[in-house]
């Protein structure tokens, strides 16, 4: 939902209850960051590690520097799973999530895709590490692409320095740098 200039975004998982995305540094992004000190919340920015740096209190941790990216391409090409894999698309409203299922049933690969009037976001694209290397994560990226429902719709994802040059090579290009800062636990 929109908030203070930016997005407000409940995710809820284990690793982040509440993340605020701003396009650019503005008051609302200071507010949010002086006002919030409880662990698990994620601010992110598009721009550089310097700059979200100089909005934040001290509690607030930097992470990893990030990048902003967008593909024109409509989807992933892939292959089949590998034998004993599967995929599963569950839709709630406008969120997509696709997971791909190991031999033995335990999670392999996973992300979520969510879709507005101007675009289509992928989050929180993971392979787990024993998994690697199978073409799950293209995979993933696929089954989401295909559940896009409008062609008009910008594609748009935040990458890694490693997920930047698995998706370059899938056509995405950088935007921006994208910079995160979060309140650890404890």
């Amino acid at each position: 939902m929109r908030e203070r200039g930016g997005f407000r975004v409940d995710t809820g998982s284990e690793k982040e209850a509440v993340r605020w995305v701003f396009p650019r540094l503005c008051d609302g992004l200071r507010e949010v960051a002086r006002e919030v000190t409880a662990p698990r919340h994620y601010l992110k920015l598009c721009g550089t590690d310097e700059e979200l740096r100089s909005a934040l209190p001290e509690w607030w941790q930097m992470q990893p520097a990030n990048y902003f990216m967008t593909t024109a391409v409509t989807a992933a090409a892939t292959k089949p799973l590998p034998d004993g894999y599967a995929m599963e698309l569950q839709r709630d409203g406008a969120v997509v999530r696709a997971c791909v299922f190991a031999p033995g049933g335990e999670l392999a690969a996973s992300g979520y895709a969510a879709e507005t009037a101007q675009a289509f976001v992928y989050d929180r694209i993971e392979t787990a590490v024993a998994h690697r290397r199978k073409g799950l994560g293209i995979a993933v990226m696929a089954a989401l692409g295909a559940a896009k429902a409008s062609a008009a719709s910008v594609s748009l994802l935040v990458a890694s320095e490693d997920g930047r040059g698995l998706y370059a090579g899938l056509g995405w290009a950088v935007l921006a740098p994208f910079a995160t800062a979060v309140i650890a636990e404890g």
